[in-house]
């Protein structure tokens, strides 16, 4: 690694806030100058942080989730989830939209579709449970049962 600094200083390494890397071996090696580290967006404005944040997604919903005992399994379960997470997965940062639905613009009735779908929901779940009252709670005080005068 000592041959590895140049006259300019140490390499940079740009690293996010995980233990991997922010550690005793790590911060040793800042320490003693044989590199050093740059924090992604706290230290610079840009990050890898969107393709970390896939890479974890694909290893915690999906691999890990499945026997990876060979180097074609774990080929076989990447190339059926790539297509899956931008053609069928909806997203919250896209409004429930899949990345190809925001890609290609298809999408663009799918945020107000589900914010209607989420309206009628709440309104069919009030009415289920007001309609659910059991015989003594309709006759507390103050209470009126749908459809009861008051």
């Amino acid at each position: 690694m000592r041959n590895a600094v140049s006259a300019g200083g140490p390499p940079q390494v740009m690293a996010d806030g995980g233990v991997e890397n922010f550690n005793g071996q790590v911060d040793e090696l800042v320490d003693g100058e044989l590199l050093s580290r740059v924090r992604a967006l706290v230290d610079v404005v840009f990050s890898n942080s969107m393709i970390e944040s896939w890479w974890s997604k694909l290893k915690h919903q999906w691999l890990f989730l499945h026997r990876l005992e060979t180097v074609a399994a774990v080929r076989r379960h990447v190339a059926f989830y790539v297509p899956e997470y931008n053609a069928t997965i909806p997203h919250a940062a896209f409004s429930g939209q899949t990345p190809d639905e925001v890609y290609f613009g298809r999408g663009g009735g799918i945020a107000a579709k589900l914010e209607s779908g989420k309206r009628a929901a709440r309104a069919r779940r009030i009415a289920v449970n007001r309609a659910a009252w059991c015989e003594r709670c309709r006759d507390l005080p103050g209470i009126v049962s749908q459809g009861a005068a008051a």
